[in-house]
């Protein structure tokens, strides 16, 4: 939503999370449905580069990271007189987003980080995503940093463990519609 009560207001619900958290999965199966409720944006459309280019043109990871969420957020600034919510999704750190959503003038955006265990992080990222090099520590621990940063905030948590995929896009699409 928008602070301007004079502007169109919108619906804006932003996932954010460590690889294998569901985020992603929640943001398709949103997509598919027949009568699409909202506008899904991926983060990772834009592609990553590898760390050396984010180091050599951004000063790290962090410094790409944080620009292109600035990047996204005037992007969906710009969508203010959409007719349906947005839902945008992808590995991103809430003070990157909080902060671009301030400079954006966004100040009621639901920001949702999408968690899970590591057992079951690793599982999803084994065996059924097939991508077994990204349950590693450092995952783990940039999921452990991504929790605790909600956490200090007061951030909502969705927690996918043990809960059914169908369970977590009704809890998402409860979101849009509110």
């Amino acid at each position: 939503m928008w602070s301007n009560s004079a502007e169109k207001q919108m619906r804006l619900v932003i996932l954010t999370g460590a690889s294998g958290s569901g985020k992603t999965a929640i943001a398709q199966a949103i997509a598919s449905e027949r009568v699409p409720v909202a506008e899904i944006l991926r983060f990772d459309s834009i592609g990553v580069p590898p760390a050396e280019a984010m180091v050599a043109g951004w000063g790290s990871p962090e410094g790409w990271q944080r620009a292109k969420v600035f990047e996204w957020i005037t992007r969906i600034s710009a969508m203010r007189e959409l007719d349906r919510p947005v839902l945008f999704e992808g590995q991103m750190r809430l003070a990157f987003l909080r902060e671009a959503l301030a400079s954006a003038g966004i100040l009621a955006a639901r920001i949702v980080l999408v968690d899970c265990d590591d057992a079951t992080r690793t599982h999803r990222l084994t065996w059924e995503r097939r991508q077994p090099v990204l349950a590693n520590p450092t995952m783990m621990s940039w999921a452990a940093h991504l929790r605790r940063e909600a956490q200090e905030i007061d951030c909502e948590i969705l927690d996918t463990t043990g809960v059914s995929l169908k369970s977590s896009v009704d809890q998402v699409r409860r979101y849009l519609e509110s």
